[in-house]
């Protein structure tokens, strides 16, 4: 089968590392893949040769918009794909737009989150609606956001969760060691990570402030945040206000989570709010004992599986992070284990492929009431 994926930009982030994962499982089964991307510099790409890759570098003009969709129309025409399957708002939309300049046999849109911006974006969602075959989203809360906002009619979206390559992520005793050992940190030491982008649906000073009580209560914490974003200044400066910047450790953008995460003792998501939560079930698969907030899909992900707490509250987070932290290694050791089977069985990559193959080859009816 000849598909061809399409997604907003092929930045640092959980939906573009889930595309870049699919089409080089979808290729390793013998499809043929094209990925084509809107705009944005590529900091993720296929390590699979086989996954042709097109930058379209979409200028934010209506002019630029029309040339891209111009050379996305080449493209399709050139290619023939069987499906075409977009990802994020721009993209989505802009395959829609593209329906009505050339033949597309199947087109799959998918969103990524509970909130994909404001009335502007979710009227372009219900306007173009129709001219989708199907229409999904990485968790059934986010679907139910969707039909809130009047993105889409009740019974238009269809919940298709993401899946996590558990060979990839998974507990590993010699990285960790590793990891400990070249960061001088010292025995005993608790490490909470924090992994994603630094914006504001990620409510990273919700975690700050978390934190800063965690601190007092346990001096043998500290808190490293992987990723960057337009709002690094601003939080290292909230971390000198709160006097919590000698025990909080910025990374930057990383290559190596999974190692990240076998180091670290505990994971915190403090998310205002989020679709699926790739990164929780990416920390489960590593073993990792969870602290999040309830936002989107990341309930459907935990599971009982660790600590669910609201959003936007500092000081439930902070009890629970200490819960979590305290933890004796044997009940840490068997709520990773639990977390990690509960991936396994209802996450893996391998089953979100089969989902996706499933659908390519005979998509269900989706009807609007």
């Amino acid at each position: 089968m000849k598909l061809m994926f399409l997604i907003t930009g092929l930045g640092v982030g959980g939906a573009e590392r889930q595309v870049v994962d699919l089409t080089e499982r979808l290729s390793s089964r013998g499809h043929q893949i094209v990925l084509v991307y809107l705009t944005g510099e590529a900091k993720i790409l296929p390590a699979n040769s086989a996954v042709r890759v097109y930058g379209l570098a979409m200028r934010k003009s209506p002019s630029g918009v029309i040339a891209a969709l111009w050379r996305l129309r080449k493209i399709v025409v050139e290619y023939r794909p069987d499906v075409l399957h977009s990802h994020m708002v721009h993209a989505n939309v802009t395959s829609r737009l593209l329906r009505l300049l050339v033949r597309i046999p199947l087109l799959v849109c998918t969103a990524h989150n509970t909130y994909e911006g404001g009335w502007l974006r979710m009227l372009a969602y219900r306007m173009t609606d129709q001219l989708a075959d199907i229409t999904t989203n990485v968790s059934q809360e986010a679907v139910l956001a969707f039909e809130a906002a009047g993105a889409v009619r009740t019974g238009r979206m269809i919940a298709v969760t993401n899946g996590i390559d558990v060979d990839r992520f998974r507990e590993d005793l010699t990285t960790r060691a590793v990891m400990r050992a070249n960061a001088s940190i010292p025995p005993g030491t608790k490490i909470v990570l924090a992994v994603g982008r630094l914006a504001e649906a990620k409510d990273y000073p919700n975690l700050l402030k978390a934190c800063r009580i965690v601190f007092e209560k346990v001096p043998e914490a500290m808190l490293w945040i992987a990723g960057g974003g337009d709002l690094e200044d601003d939080l290292k400066a909230m971390a000198i206000d709160l006097g919590v910047v000698d025990r909080v450790h910025f990374l930057g953008v990383r290559s190596d989570i999974p190692a990240l995460m076998n180091a670290a003792d505990v994971f915190a998501l403090p998310s205002a709010w989020e679709g699926f939560g790739l990164v929780v079930a990416e920390a489960m698969a590593c073993g990792k004992v969870v602290v999040a907030t309830d936002s989107g899909g990341v309930k459907e992900v935990l599971g009982d599986c660790g600590f669910l707490v609201p959003p936007r509250d500092c000081h439930a987070f902070a009890d629970a992070l200490i819960k979590a932290i305290e933890m004796s290694d044997q009940e840490r050791k068997l709520a990773g284990d639990s977390g990690r089977y509960r991936i396994e069985r209802l996450f893996s990559l391998d089953s979100a492929v089969d989902r996706w193959s499933s659908i390519y080859r005979s998509p269900p009816n989706v009807s609007a009431n």
